[in-house]
């Protein structure tokens, strides 16, 4: 028997008919939530990074480094670094520790890290106190917290009012219509 040599057993025979058991799932730490006493240590540590919002189905953490584009169908928390464009059809978080250098759309925006870049939302974007957005934007709601910095243009429009076409008249049309 090889119980305690490096040479595999060779009197081991398998079974043909027995069933492969899949790899067991690694497990979770648990972590408890009641403060520890004076002699008591915590048995985990809380993560110093912010944890993924509850309802975003894609998360990109702070020790993730990408360029090119994404595409997101549902919410989405970003806390790394992008570099490209980032487009969304739900909405889109870009937590404390991300650092963007993207054009970014989505439905949503909520901003607390740095940005650079033009931010274009169809329904809100919102700029939290611990970010930093240099480029221009573009939402029909616009919320800016104290203590964040932005620099740049904003235009409170609709996305699609954007690319709405543009009548000019001619001089003599427009002294009839406002004269009539």
């Amino acid at each position: 028997m090889a119980l305690f040599s490096k040479e595999p057993d060779k009197t081991v025979r398998t079974d043909p008919n027995s069933r492969v058991l899949p790899p067991a799932q690694p497990m979770t730490p648990v972590v408890v939530t009641s403060s520890p006493g004076p002699s008591e240590k915590p048995i985990m540590p809380m993560p110093k990074a912010s944890a993924p919002a509850p309802d975003a189905r894609a998360y990109l953490d702070s020790g993730s480094k990408i360029s090119g584009k994404l595409s997101f169908d549902g919410a989405t928390r970003i806390d790394g670094q992008v570099d490209g464009e980032i487009t969304g059809k739900d909405s889109l978080t870009i937590g404390e520790t991300a650092v963007i250098t993207a054009q970014i759309k989505a439905a949503s925006i909520i901003v607390a890290g740095k940005v650079s870049g033009d931010i274009i939302a169809t329904q809100r974007i919102e700029i939290r106190p611990s970010a930093k957005v240099i480029g221009n934007l573009t939402a029909p709601v616009l919320v800016v917290h104290e203590g964040a910095v932005f620099e740049g243009h904003c235009s409170m429009q609709p996305e699609a009012s954007q690319s709405a076409k543009v009548t000019v008249f001619a001089k003599d049309e427009r002294v009839a219509v406002g004269g009539a």
